[in-house]
């Protein structure tokens, strides 16, 4: 059986949803750069030798819509087959997973895997803006009824779950039911942002961050998520957002 293997990476700076410095960057436009990228680290493979491009996105719909993998890969001079993954979170995971499935089951040779998720352009669109199914009506009742303070412990319904609750409203039911506290997470938090920002200061990041052109001409370079000098004493006063406890 033929082995997979990657044998290149590529991703821009991760930006901050509506006020971000990606903000006005198009997803269709920073797909089509990062696969030209990625591909121009592996001259070998010329582009008529890529089978098909997988690139998963949480919201197929707007500009992330009408196939994104398809627009990319034509963007980036690639003239593939293109196919969008969904499956929210893990859409891009997933695109490698399936070019692993592809390559070791002999259906092609040389895949390009990979997404895009552009929360700042939902405003021209969307693909979860439809009517929710009333068959799932009473669980959403139910997470309604859990969003106030000192609400039971959360345990699996017996009925259908709410496939419309917000990920917050999961993590605070998974919190409460493995007895995670608010101290808990918010030590995990400032540890995690301060080891991200000594990794930044030392260029740890700098190997696998390729810099992206905004439309007015500014160069991003560097991830807008870490939070230099935070501590536990500020994070611990901030106000909770999914649920007052």
């Amino acid at each position: 059986m033929t082995d997979a293997v990657i044998v290149a990476t590529s991703r821009t700076p991760i930006g901050r949803a509506n006020k971000g410095s990606l903000a006005e960057a198009r997803p269709d436009d920073m797909s089509a750069f990062i696969i030209k990228d990625v591909l121009s680290k592996v001259p070998q493979i010329q582009t008529d030798l890529v089978e098909d491009v997988l690139w998963g996105t949480g919201q197929p719909g707007g500009e992330q819509g009408y196939n994104i993998a398809r627009i990319s890969s034509l963007l980036a001079g690639i003239d593939a087959p293109g196919v969008t993954v969904n499956r929210y979170c893990s859409s891009s995971l997933q695109t490698i997973r399936m070019a692993f499935h592809a390559i070791k089951a002999g259906e092609g040779d040389i895949f390009v895997a990979g997404g895009v998720e552009c929360v700042s352009r939902y405003q021209f669109g969307a693909s979860d803006t439809g009517p929710h199914n009333d068959s799932f009506k009473d669980a959403e009742t139910r997470t309604a009824e859990r969003t106030g303070e000192g609400v039971e412990t959360w345990t699996p319904p017996q009925g259908l779950p709410d496939v419309y609750i917000a990920m917050g409203q999961t993590a605070e039911n998974v919190a409460q039911s493995k007895g995670v506290s608010r101290k808990d997470q918010d030590e995990w938090g400032v540890r995690s942002q301060n080891r991200a920002e000594a990794a930044a200061t030392r260029g740890f990041f700098e190997r696998e961050i390729t810099p992206y052109t905004v439309p007015d001409g500014t160069v991003v370079t560097a991830d807008d998520g870490i939070r230099a000098g935070t501590t536990y004493e500020n994070v611990s006063q901030l106000n909770p957002v999914f649920r007052p406890d």
